[in-house]
């Protein structure tokens, strides 16, 4: 093995967790199943999006071919890389393992993970799956409140509510979904903007113009969210991050530092 992890010494606080699912998991990649397993592993490491190892028992390691790419991680170790051949279509180094983990990670020894974006499907049992896998520590409640809330964007009061439903996302700060007929819709414009979530679906995004001001996709929507999620469907929320203020009875909810910040 490759001993102890460098990372680690230097980072005692990071985490890197491997842990089984009980779902079975298929890659479909050029027409082909590459990969079907019920014998996955998931990857959980700080700051990553979870990832699925495969046993090689249950990888097509005849349509890989293995090439000299090699990328190195302080926590887990040294990876190689294969190319994936199927259907006429190549994938390039999209297939990695851990031959000689470090200490800390030796259960990912030669389990094989693939770059989701990458592939053509994911499946988790038979309903496809989208962006990532979906944590199973990760948790979304969605809950009905006729507590007041109040979006303010550019001096503006842009939306205000007794009607909201709040979105509680692990890790995230609470979002507030607002009903379109408690927004000035006539302040925002369809954007050609779209995200997915694996929690929740597809987004639309909307800009808002106040003044001379654009505000760009800083309310979005999921007008046909997961079956998981259907609380949200057709309901508006507004970058916490962007706006001026939420006010929630009354009281601004404090700003949280996020990926989404724009300042």
């Amino acid at each position: 093995m490759a001993g102890k992890s460098p990372g680690f010494a230097k980072r005692p606080d990071y985490r890197v967790e491997f842990i089984p699912s009980p779902r079975r998991v298929r890659v479909e990649f050029g027409g082909e199943t590459i990969a079907d397993s019920t014998h996955v592993m998931m990857a959980r490491e700080t700051g990553h999006t979870p990832v699925y190892y495969f046993p090689p028992n249950d990888v097509r390691m005849d349509l890989m071919t293995p090439t000299d790419h090699q990328t190195h991680c302080p926590f887990k170790g040294d990876a190689s890389y294969w190319t994936i051949r199927a259907g006429g279509q190549d994938a390039e180094n999209a297939m990695w393992a851990y031959a000689d983990p470090y200490d800390e990670s030796a259960g990912m020894k030669d389990y094989c993970a693939f770059y989701w974006g990458r592939m053509d499907h994911w499946y988790e049992e038979d309903e496809e799956i989208f962006v990532h896998p979906r944590d199973p520590f990760k948790r979304i409640d969605v809950v009905a409140s006729k507590r007041p809330v109040r979006v303010v964007l550019g001096g503006e009061t842009v939306a205000e509510t007794a009607n909201a439903h709040f979105l509680f996302e692990t890790g995230l700060p609470t979002r507030y979904y607002i009903p379109a007929d408690d927004v000035h819709m006539d302040l925002l414009e369809p954007s050609d903007s779209h995200t997915s979530c694996p929690y929740k679906g597809t987004a639309s995004y909307y800009s808002a113009r106040i003044g001379d001001q654009l505000y760009e996709d800083v309310v979005w929507v999921y007008p046909d969210p997961i079956p998981e999620c259907p609380k949200i469907k057709g309901l508006l929320c507004f970058y916490n991050e962007v706006v001026d203020d939420i006010f929630v009875d009354g009281e601004a909810i404090p700003k949280v530092r996020t990926k989404w910040s724009r300042d």
